[in-house]
């Protein structure tokens, strides 16, 4: 089929879609929606309010992309060859009936049948104004008591709080620290298989990119010296005293570690123990006062006034009465 051809069936298509409708980026997962349809070119205008919001997107690229889709094998293009900033153009190309983009082979293809385009769904776009819901998610529970707490007690001067009010967020943060960090490490997992060569990807809060870290161990000890000692480096340049070996030899002489270590003594704050029912039982509590959170009724009233009795007296049995210091030794060579 003539480019001409399917640059007209394009335009017919962009002309189509609703004003307001939003087409995403393949790569970079950038929104933007099309302003304008011309004979040379198509107008779009991001929705980040961060970036150069309208930009023309011109007809003879489009060409270019067309006929490297053609001359590609099984008519599919592999989308990480594209030129910097030419995300756009697979992204409109897909509204066409006849182009697709499949994110997980990274490709745009020509196809005989109708396809789906960029366009994000209507519901997708009004997520903000969708129905709240209670995820299972540990950094949710652990967020949403972290939560509270900030709000009952006026932190901005933590030397005038009360030990066991500091104790018990000192202890929240930490169970939010943890989860969190292990929800992200999941999330990381998944985005990886998503990103391409570096490229920035953009959401509502900010952006992420793939990245390589070079990571290196030494191969086994006679590997080394050998290759070390034919470049000319004598062994005694590169061998040291090995720390495992020096704590064996410890076991088995009269040896103390100051003997042969510099001990420098430190102290800090350390999580003991959390007292994961008085959590659950707060925890609770806040979730059905959530659940009740738009009902006006006397019963709904009552209700809330009982969960707070309830916890007002949990929190008085289990709070704790004085502040401990726990001292730990760390030993460096």
């Amino acid at each position: 089929m003539p480019f001409s051809v399917s640059w007209h069936t394009l335009l017919d298509e962009a002309d189509d879609i609703p004003a307001d409708a939003t087409l995403m980026t393949p790569l970079s997962h950038k929104e933007f929606r099309i302003t304008d349809t011309q004979e040379h070119r198509v107008i779009i205008e991001y929705t980040d309010r961060n970036r150069d919001k309208k930009r023309p997107l011109k007809r003879d690229q489009f060409e270019t992309l067309y006929r490297r889709i053609q001359d590609a094998p099984e008519n599919a293009f592999d989308l990480d060859r594209l030129p910097p900033d030419a995300d756009p153009y697979p992204a409109v190309w897909s509204l066409h009936p006849r182009f697709e983009i499949d994110e997980e082979h990274s490709v745009i293809r020509e196809t005989e049948g109708p396809t789906t385009s960029q366009v994000i769904d209507a519901e997708r776009s009004g997520t903000d104004d969708a129905e709240r819901h209670e995820p299972d998610l540990q950094i949710y529970s652990d967020a949403l008591l972290l939560t509270d707490a900030l709000e009952r007690h006026d932190v901005a001067d933590l030397a005038d709080q009360e030990t066991d009010v500091l104790v018990n967020l000192y202890t929240l943060l930490s169970d939010v620290q943890r989860s969190a960090n292990n929800f992200r490490q999941e999330i990381a997992d998944v985005l990886l298989d998503r990103l391409h060569h570096d490229q920035p990807v953009s959401g509502q809060y900010g952006s992420v990119q793939r990245t390589t870290r070079r990571n290196s161990s030494l191969k086994d000890e006679d590997t080394v010296l050998n290759a070390l000692e034919a470049a000319g480096i004598d062994r005694e340049q590169v061998t040291s005293v090995d720390r495992a070996k020096v704590d064996d030899a410890l076991d088995v002489t009269d040896l103390s570690a100051e003997d042969v270590y510099e001990i420098d003594r430190t102290e800090y704050v350390r999580k003991a123990e959390v007292d994961e029912d008085t959590k659950e039982t707060r925890l609770q509590g806040l979730k059905d006062r959530l659940a009740a959170s738009d009902e006006g009724d006397e019963e709904v009233q009552e209700l809330q006034e009982e969960i707070e009795e309830l916890e007002d007296r949990i929190e008085e049995l289990t709070s704790f009465k004085s502040g401990a210091a726990y001292h730990t030794e760390s030993a460096t060579e």
